[in-house]
């Protein structure tokens, strides 16, 4: 694919707003004027790209109204890649296009503007609330998502080591003596397939259990 099979279904679509469209007009792919309005730039590219997106910063040092244009792909990952790029255009203020090739459809998901991201409140203090639970640093930054750290692992490990020494326990009991209190809520949901039931209320460590607990040695993570 090239960017020149693009230019057609753009330009007919804003001639369809009333603009007046030509292409590489200095440096800029698409120029389309109307009436007295500041010109409306579009820059073109086959795919997202960081380039694309520095071009189109670069370009409004000449007018607000600034677009980029890219095919419309199809799939789960390319409508989760549009879904963050818009979100991205939004952010600088840019307008985003896309065409689909196959019948020259043209969509606008975003238009040039300022732009406010809204808070999460609930987010913001889910973020903070696993930020204090969390005892000390026990993950390395940049690391994948699989076998974190989370505050509610490092309950788990602390009911998992209570249980390696003492043996099976009342759920109460352990909760008392590692400070966890929802230990008995924490074990009957096994989460991470570490803990038993073997009567009314009383738990024991599976062997994937002590698996956890060697796996998390000495990552900081508090036994006791």
């Amino acid at each position: 694919m090239k960017e020149t099979e693009l230019y057609p279904a753009i330009k007919n679509y804003l001639e369809g707003q009333g603009y007046e469209v030509k292409s590489e007009v200095g440096a800029c792919d698409v120029v389309a004027l109307r009436d007295a309005e500041d010109p409306v730039i579009v820059e073109m590219k086959v795919s997202f790209s960081l380039s694309l997106i520095h071009q189109g910063i670069a370009r409004q040092s000449i007018t607000d109204a600034v677009y980029i244009a890219v095919p419309r792909m199809t799939g789960k990952r390319a409508l989760k890649a549009l879904k963050e790029n818009t979100a991205l255009c939004r952010r600088l203020g840019l307008g985003l296009i896309t065409v689909r090739m196959r019948d020259s459809y043209v969509e606008v998901h975003a238009d040039p503007g300022p732009y406010a991201p809204r808070k999460s409140a609930q987010r913001k203090g889910r973020l903070l609330r696993e930020f204090a639970r969390r005892v000390g640093d026990p993950n390395q930054g940049g690391a994948t998502r699989v076998g974190l750290v989370t505050a509610y692992r490092q309950d788990a490990l602390r009911c998992a080591g209570y249980l390696a020494v003492e043996g099976p326990m009342k759920g109460a009991t352990v909760a008392q003596a590692t400070g966890v209190p929802h230990a008995t809520r924490m074990m009957a949901a096994d989460h991470y397939g570490w803990f038993e039931r073997v009567s009314t209320g009383i738990y024991q460590l599976t062997p994937k259990g002590r698996e956890g607990l060697q796996q998390y040695e000495g990552r900081g993570v508090p036994l006791d």
